[in-house]
């Protein structure tokens, strides 16, 4: 009896908390903000010092380090299509977020433990004795994390949604832009700290690079991020799963072609759509918003290009950076911090587009529409990696010969340093090594080249994210159907997957001997693809989905009402001709009457 009390008291003060409201907001959200703030800070913190640990911890190679970075980020966003489909399909969005921040968390701990040296350490020499075991930690902590990060990705922001009532449709959209705020919060802060801690020095046996520290309060984060998420559970509102639309879309879509294929013969009469081949078993109205979708994602086609450029911002310029001297005079600037500068711009930019140049854009009367100003975002993308290319041309010197012949030969050189290089005589440069056979004198000491230099291409790519992916977010929801706005925002992250597969393509198959080279050639398959994509732009059409769903739901476009309307059109025809016979019927009988009164008025007359 007591048990049953307290179990009906708890349950009531659940309840209670639901109604509860701060600023007109239900609290649960505040969780929900919170939660996202430290696993952003998780994720952003882990990613920003990985390849780091991957080159200079495990000792691989540029080449390497630069393909299992891409491999993750990949991951990273082809698992959210996997956790939709969970979310609305079986668990909901609630346990769905529970479960997978398990995944998560214990992915970020995995990943911590693997890069503590002093565990295979065995002889106390500072180098591990076993890198297999911390290889293969650290790859099945990335696995974790990739499954969790990316599963819960579609999830967190639409639950949060879920959390408002009909009546709060403005706190609703504000607190959208809270959520994104949070995200870039988390970023910002994770970018800067965790470097820092990397800088550090730890050890039992030997003082090294701090990576367990680095990594481990990232994964403290992503424990604080699950408590707090839990703790608002008796406040949210939970729906339950509704059945996955992707799903649907998927089945839509491969019935029309198994159905076009079987009725592939002439004697079939050719259909305006080849999606039209599925009316025969579903409805109309989801046949006509997937032709809405495909026609999107058709102009996805070339979008994972510009990725493959933006997400090297985490390897190769990191990877560049730490070439570079980080002395910015009041403090020393880590080679993993420079990330930091993509969002420091967002912050500014995002404000600045909207409300100088894209009104100062439409005062000149320039037709500058989502799609070209997401072609112009593609270029400028590009031109990002030529400003990386000239840099990485300082950084490089060459040597070469009379007959045409050359070999590389790196030194951190940079301005103001004045050094006498001997060749001997006896130098081949088919069979020498340029840096075993080269004596380098240091006459003055040099100034490193700064990292400063890499502000331009930064602020470049910064510019193109700006107007390619913030448009194109915007472009896909106002062409997306009301009910697929999720379908093209996973088709949105499956080119940042697409994306970073490219890297791992291009870098492996093109195998060129120069960096500067590599970043030339990535920008010159963008131009390409910038191209491509333009020719495509010009020949898309605008729709307004809810005017063609709003064709829809007119009553001849209704299955029931067009049988309805059909019976009744037959009824009023029964109706109709049931008078016409009647009265002919009674004409007909009092056409006799008449006759026989007039025989006999006839025959009075007679008489």
């Amino acid at each position: 009896m007591t048990n049953a009390f307290v179990f009906k008291s708890l349950y009531m003060e659940a309840e209670k908390n639901k109604d509860v409201e701060v600023c007109g907001y239900p609290l649960s959200i505040f969780f929900i903000v919170v939660n996202e703030f430290c696993e952003r800070f998780s994720y952003y913190g882990m990613r920003a010092v990985l390849v780091l640990y991957f080159r200079y911890f495990l000792k691989w190679d540029d080449d390497l380090a630069t393909s299992i970075y891409h491999t993750f980020v990949a991951l990273c966003y082809l698992t959210p299509i996997l956790g939709a489909i969970v979310a609305d399909s079986w668990l909901g969005k609630f346990k769905t977020i529970v479960y997978l921040s398990i995944v998560y968390t214990l992915g970020q701990v995995v990943m911590a433990v693997s890069a503590i040296h002093d565990l295979t350490d065995t002889d106390m020499d500072g180098v591990p004795n076993n890198m297999v075991v911390h290889v293969a930690l650290s790859m099945t902590g990335l696995l974790l994390i990739a499954l969790g990060t990316g599963g819960i990705k579609p999830c967190v922001a639409a639950f949060g949604g879920d959390q408002f009532e009909d009546h709060q449709e403005k706190q609703r959209s504000t607190f959208f832009s809270i959520f994104y705020l949070s995200i870039n919060a988390g970023s910002l802060l994770s970018t800067i700290i965790t470097p820092i801690l990397r800088a550090q020095e730890c050890g039992i046996h030997s003082q090294q690079k701090c990576y367990p520290l680095a990594f481990g309060v990232p994964a403290a984060l992503m424990v604080v991020a699950l408590i707090v998420f839990i703790s608002g559970s008796s406040m949210y509102t939970k729906t339950a799963p509704k059945g996955n639309i992707m799903l649907e879309v998927c089945k839509c879509i491969g019935f029309a072609i198994h159905n076009r294929f079987r009725h592939r013969s002439k004697k079939f009469p050719k259909r305006e759509h080849w999606m039209d081949w599925a009316d025969e078993k579903y409805d109309k109205l989801l046949v006509a918003q997937v032709k809405m979708v495909l026609k999107v994602l058709f102009l996805y086609i070339p979008l994972p290009m510009f990725w493959t450029l933006f997400d090297q911002q985490g390897s190769r310029w990191t990877l560049q950076a730490t070439t570079m001297d980080g002395d910015f005079g009041i403090t020393v600037i880590q080679p993993d911090q420079m990330q930091t500068v993509n969002p420091i711009l967002i912050l500014i930019m995002v404000p600045v587009m909207d409300s100088v140049i894209y009104p100062l854009i439409k005062k000149c009367h320039l037709n500058f529409t989502p799609l070209k100003r997401m072609t112009v975002g593609m270029f400028v993308a590009a031109m990002a990696f030529v400003a990386a290319a000239l840099l990485q041309l300082q950084i490089d010197f060459r040597i070469t010969n009379t007959g045409g012949q050359s070999c590389l030969y790196n030194k951190q050189m940079g301005f103001g340093s004045s050094f006498t290089f001997v060749i001997p005589s006896t130098f081949d440069i088919q069979s020498s090594n340029c840096k075993q056979a080269i004596q380098a004198v240091e006459d003055i000491k040099p100034n490193t080249i700064h990292m400063g230099w890499q502000i331009p291409q930064y602020f470049l790519m910064t510019s193109g994210e700006v107007v390619f992916s913030v448009t194109g977010l915007e472009f896909s929801y106002s062409q997306a159907p009301s009910n697929m706005k999720s379908v093209l925002q996973a088709g949105w992250l499956l080119t940042v997957a697409v994306g970073n597969i490219i890297v791992l393509i291009v870098a492996e198959a093109a195998q060129l001997p120069d960096q500067w080279a590599e970043y030339i050639l990535f920008a010159s398959l963008l131009v390409l693809v910038c191209i491509i994509f333009g020719i495509m732009s010009y020949f898309y059409t605008y729709t307004d989905p809810a005017e063609i769903e709003a064709r829809f739901a007119l009553p001849e476009y209704d299955p029931e009402e067009k049988k309805k309307k059909k019976d009744s059109i037959v009824m009023e025809w029964k109706d109709s001709l049931k008078r016409k016979v009647s009265g002919s019927r009674k004409r007909s009988n009092s056409s006799k009457g008449s006759d026989k009164q007039d025989n006999d008025e006839l025959k009075q007359s007679r008489m």
